[in-house]
């Protein structure tokens, strides 16, 4: 099967995106195509599958042992070895580039591709790790644990549609990676779909008594809008600063407004 215009197989796209978003090891065992890097976003949210089990994993099993806030961290941070922190340093950079550069489009470029980190990603980074453990500590663990599972996958999915809605900012001779991401087909986008909608279906199933399915999904994507009109207002494209951001931003909204409408349920009740 081939779902791509330059041939490139879906198992070597697969696979390079796995080499792209994760630091395990994969690239011991298959090394894929250069061109198959511009088409690893149509398998972001599968990436996602694997990053969240790691992280729900380490907070179900670590609360078993641990008291529930060391076990909270401890997932966070085997998420971040997981990932070699990537996104985070997407948001960091992004917040600098965003903060300090005002509305100059290549200031903003050059302050995002510059490796220091400002006092505009320190705070956002604070800010952002601080609203994350406090998000999953509000919940019960098997509740975070699965909102986890839910939550990373489908932040991807709705932030690579950044990759339709405009084109890539800077050349792929500047980009970071020196690649350029393709837009996705509409196999591909279909794909995406399944990847990222599919957690969240069982995950509505089983908390059809407490949450709203539909405000669920909205919140995270309003936020992902608002963010796409920040980026387009001052950049006309997107970076992979930008993905990065946005991912963990969406991801964010998602617990955010899971925890409001349990804390509603909860209310109810009593």
């Amino acid at each position: 099967m081939e779902i791509n215009i330059d041939q490139t197989h879906w198992y070597d796209n697969l696979w390079a995106a796995f080499i792209s978003f994760t630091r395990l090891p994969f690239w011991r065992f298959r090394q894929p195509p250069q061109s198959s890097y511009a088409a690893v976003v149509e398998w972001w949210p599968l990436t996602g599958w694997l990053t969240a089990g790691i992280m729900a994993a380490t907070l179900y099993v670590g609360s078993m042992l641990l008291p529930s806030p060391v076990a909270l961290l401890l997932a966070i941070a085997a998420r971040l070895l997981t990932t070699g922190a990537l996104h985070e340093d997407g948001l960091a950079d992004f917040f600098d580039g965003f903060g300090g550069g005002g509305t100059d489009r290549n200031r903003i470029l050059a302050i995002m591709k510059d490796s220091r980190i400002g006092t505009y990603g320190v705070v956002a980074l604070i800010f952002y790790f601080a609203l994350l453990f406090a998000a999953l500590d509000a919940l019960p663990v098997d509740v975070a644990a699965l909102a986890i599972l839910v939550a990373d996958p489908f932040a991807k999915m709705v932030t690579s549609q950044l990759i339709l809605m405009m084109p890539y900012a800077r050349t792929a001779e500047t980009a970071k990676n020196r690649t350029v991401y393709r837009k996705p087909s509409v196999a591909a986008g279909i794909c995406l779909a399944v990847q990222g909608l599919l957690p969240l279906t069982g995950f509505i199933w089983l908390m059809h008594d407490r949450v709203e399915w539909s405000t669920l999904i909205f919140v995270p994507c309003l936020v992902m809008y608002f963010l796409y009109r920040l980026i387009w207002s001052r950049l006309q494209g997107y970076t992979g600063d930008c993905c990065g951001a946005v991912c963990l931003l969406v991801e964010l909204a998602f617990y955010l407004s899971l925890i409001a409408q349990c804390t509603i349920h909860y209310a109810q009740l009593t």
